[in-house]
């Protein structure tokens, strides 16, 4: 039997036995961002992330935020690869949704995903992990699907 699972911005995974869910007045720590990379065609982009790797984490995400710099970002780190589908309940800032394989490449890209809807959006295929930007990030530095993010979780 297959159970939904929420997560972060409303992460929904498969084959998950537990329901994970979050409130504006949860705490949730993430520890200090830590870089990622992300290379493409036209060079290296630099961006500080925030690392959620505990359901606790992945059930906050972005949620509840005003804001966010360009060069700041999340990537959640999946325990095992799956399919991934994602929608922005409670998150007010539009988010780029990388949708990246556990080598590194990205596979899909959600631009600018629209805040408060339940539109769910799909990896359609197995990854290993996702990272949001600021909305209009990717497209503003050129990053597309094929591009490879460097973090130590993808070990590259």
């Amino acid at each position: 039997m297959k159970i939904l699972f929420s997560l972060s911005i409303g992460f929904a995974l498969l084959a998950s036995p537990v329901f994970a869910q979050t409130s504006k007045n949860d705490v949730v720590d993430f520890g200090d961002p830590r870089p990622l990379t992300i290379e493409t065609a036209d060079g290296m982009h630099e961006f500080m992330v925030e690392e959620a790797k505990t359901l606790d984490q992945q059930a906050r995400g972005m949620m509840f935020r005003e804001s966010m710099d360009g060069d700041s970002g999340m990537i959640f780190e999946f325990d095992e690869p799956k399919v991934a589908t994602i929608w922005m309940k409670n998150t007010s800032i539009p988010l780029d949704i990388l949708f990246v394989r556990s080598n590194g490449k990205i596979l899909k890209i959600e631009h600018s995903h629209r805040p408060y809807t339940l539109r769910s959006a799909s990896s359609e295929a197995v990854v290993a992990g996702v990272v949001e930007l600021k909305g209009g990030e990717a497209k503003a530095r050129g990053i597309r699907p094929g591009d490879t993010v460097k973090h130590p979780f993808f070990g590259n």
